[in-house]
């Protein structure tokens, strides 16, 4: 430690307005064990797989996760590509609990290409989600940066000093009287950026305790990755996987229904 430029002692009592300088060691590597994850693989081949994730699993190590994410679930399925070890293959992420379609690299090449159909926007991203209140058309474009928000930096906000562009569409699936289900598709993959573009737009998620609309019968927010489409990066031909809505989405919306 360093206090004012000089060497300091750890027990030197601070008189208040020192400058303190502390190098920190550097992180312990991240060592992926595989574990038993349930996961639904939708679509796989040589060089790719689309996998069908639950709510509830985050999709790679981060603090306070270090065991049960979907990465150490997919080790057995050959994930590979990507600089960064503790996530091999991940070019795309979903929230925690947000349910729903990821495509996954098994090769360095393969997370090459996916990574340059991501930044083409290329990679078709469809979500379905339920919200509070009824649009004001039947389609809809949102476009509004997206960063760390000013007051508290664990969320995001269009209220920001780091703003990222960010382009949600949104079409309506169904009415259901002071509720709406729309289909969502990502321009762009901002964190968080469905559930803050909607919240801008009056449209909360509904059971996001976070942006959206808590609801004591639904344990997460009600927003599931229902489709993805892209051309595969090596064949070329076209690629599109759906996943159907998880039962528990399912019996929510029954609920709204009546």
């Amino acid at each position: 430690m360093r206090l004012d430029g000089q060497a300091a002692a750890k027990s030197r009592r601070l008189d208040g307005g020192e400058t303190i300088e502390v190098e920190l060691p550097d992180p312990e590597p991240t060592e992926l064990v595989q574990e038993d994850i349930d996961l639904r693989v939708a679509y796989e081949d040589e060089h790719l797989l689309v996998v069908d994730k639950p709510a509830g699993v985050v999709t790679h190590p981060a603090p306070g996760h270090g065991h049960g994410t979907l990465v150490q679930g997919l080790l057995e399925h050959g994930a590979a590509g990507g600089e960064e070890s503790d996530r091999p293959g991940i070019v795309h992420r979903l929230d925690r609990d947000t349910s729903g379609l990821l495509v996954v690299a098994r090769s360095e090449e393969a997370y090459d290409r996916l990574q340059n159909l991501v930044r083409a926007r290329a990679l078709e991203r469809i979500y379905l989600a339920l919200v509070r209140g009824r649009p004001r058309s039947w389609q809809g474009r949102i476009e509004a940066p997206i960063g760390r928000d000013r007051e508290d930096p664990t969320r995001r906000s269009l209220d920001t000093d780091s703003p990222r562009d960010a382009i949600t569409h949104f079409e309506v699936e169904e009415l259901l009287g002071a509720h709406a289900l729309l289909r969502v598709r990502l321009e762009t993959g901002r964190t968080h950026q469905i559930r803050v573009h909607l919240g801008a737009v009056d449209l909360p998620v509904m059971g996001d305790r976070v942006y959206g609309v808590p609801d004591p019968r639904l344990k997460r927010q009600f927003l599931h990755a229902a489709r993805l489409g892209f051309t595969h990066p090596f064949t070329g031909q076209p690629v599109e996987v759906e996943a159907p809505l998880p039962g528990d989405l399912q019996g929510f919306l029954a609920q709204i229904r009546r």
